[in-house]
């Protein structure tokens, strides 16, 4: 078994779903595993990672309208050093997902038709985040 890894760079521009699909499957190439595991892990306690819809942006917005009543930044939450929208986008990257794990089959990654990886951005103002793409293989 073979491993490489590489790290994606990230700018958001607040609260936003970014697709990174293509990115993680040219990492995936450039790994050259006929055979293998994608790990892709952000290194972020207020973002997070999911396998969604690609094709229709509704099923994104209708995530972030839902995840805003679910999580609101209204509450009275006890932390709150680093402003409003802190902790809920703590509260939403424990209810989603810090890491996917993604086979690969003949040196690319094996998604459904309408499926895309995206880095989902918590919080309101601009980061950059840092995405951990680990594949082993052979």
């Amino acid at each position: 078994m073979n491993h490489y890894q590489d790290v994606l760079r990230i700018s958001t521009q607040g609260k936003n779903f970014h697709k990174i699909t293509s990115k993680v499957g040219a990492i995936v190439s450039e790994a050259g595993f006929d055979l293998g595991l994608c790990t892709v892990f952000v290194r972020h306690t207020s973002a997070s990672l999911l396998i969604q819809e690609n094709a229709d942006p509704d099923v994104l917005t209708d995530l972030e309208n839902f995840f805003s009543k679910l999580v609101p930044e209204s509450a009275n939450y006890v932390h709150s050093t680093e402003g409003p929208d802190d902790m809920p986008s703590h509260i939403r990257s424990a209810l989603t997902h810090t890491s996917l794990q993604i086979p690969i089959s003949n040196n690319r990654l094996v998604l459904g038709t309408w499926q895309g990886i995206y880095l989902w951005e918590h919080r309101r103002r601009q980061h950059t985040r840092e995405v951990v793409v680990h594949v082993n293989g052979k």
